[in-house]
């Protein structure tokens, strides 16, 4: 059997395998159907300062190899998460990492703080594709000087491992990746959902209540593959890689492109044991090509 440990910063992973924000709930949810101390860690569902109630049905969307979802960061607040979620998480022998969004910098900022106290999460993942409600609305992550700005904010007031999640609903996803760097990520997970839309043509209706949502699933996977490649030839720090990945030959070709680490999303609602299918799986390419460790792997390609 491989090595399978990975280090994104100060976090010891036990393996390359996470799951994704927004489709494992909390973890618990899960625990039925898996160990969850097995995984390399768990984000949990987009946290906000206040209470939201998410955007009106429908928001979602079946679409050909993928998903349409503009739930809109559906939370009861990080009050209600650090008083009645934390408690039950916290013990959970993986790392617990938090999604932090945000609707101006402030609030990204207040977030991050409140959850720096908390001994059992050593790291947030950073949101950046929310909304800036103080300037018209344009996401965060979608200029460079937006996402440096917000990143060197939260920077100030968190001090354990620092994720940013980017978007790939931009020009190029290196400028940004590079601007994060520079404000002190620690780590950039890559790709959050690609901006799509579905349409009954029957009703001549869109069929999502916003219009528009993030595109996930298999669909998206030649994209994600891009641009992690793409940004892992322009930053030092360490990338995890996600969109599309349905079973460990995904994974495998995220590792390769140069991701340190992979999060499963889609595929979770499909299978809620494959991350441990994954795991299996990369371990068995491993020994099959004759490779000590997963890092053997890490940005591998030969082009």
């Amino acid at each position: 059997m491989a090595n399978l440990n990975v280090k994104i910063n100060h976090i010891n992973m036990n393996n390359p395998v996470m799951t994704a924000s927004g489709t494992f709930g909390y973890g618990i949810e899960f625990a039925d159907f898996l160990s969850l101390e097995q995984l390399g860690g768990i984000i949990v569902k987009g946290t906000t300062l206040n209470h939201r109630e998410g955007n009106p049905y429908p928001r979602m969307a079946e679409t050909p190899s993928g998903m349409l979802n503009a739930v809109g960061l559906q939370n009861k607040g990080v009050d209600y998460f650090v008083n009645h979620i934390y408690p039950k998480i916290k013990d959970i022998q993986t790392n617990m990492i938090v999604n932090v969004s945000g609707s101006d910098i402030e609030s990204y900022m207040k977030t991050a703080e409140i959850i720096n106290e908390l001994s059992g999460i050593p790291a947030i993942e950073l949101n950046i594709s929310c909304p800036n409600v103080k300037q018209g609305g344009m996401a965060f992550g979608v200029t460079a000087k937006g996402a440096n700005e917000v990143v060197k904010a939260v920077r100030k007031v968190y001090n354990k491992t620092l994720i940013v999640k980017l978007s790939p609903n931009v020009t190029d996803i290196t400028e940004i990746a590079r601007a994060v760097e520079d404000g002190g990520a620690d780590s950039v997970s890559l790709i959050n959902t690609v901006l799509g839309m579905a349409i009954d043509a029957e009703r001549r209706r869109p069929i999502l209540s916003t219009i528009t949502g993030g595109l996930s699933g298999a669909a998206v996977k030649p994209i994600a593959l891009r641009m992690v490649w793409q940004v892992s030839k322009a930053v030092k720090i360490p990338i995890i890689g996600l969109g599309g990945i349905m079973n460990a030959r995904d994974a495998i070709e995220f590792l390769l492109a140069g991701a340190t680490a992979v999060q499963i999303g889609t595929a979770n609602f499909i299978d809620p044991t494959v991350s441990l299918k994954v795991i299996d799986g990369i371990n068995d390419y491993l020994d099959r090509h004759h490779f000590e460790s997963v890092t053997d792997i890490i940005g591998a390609l030969e082009c």
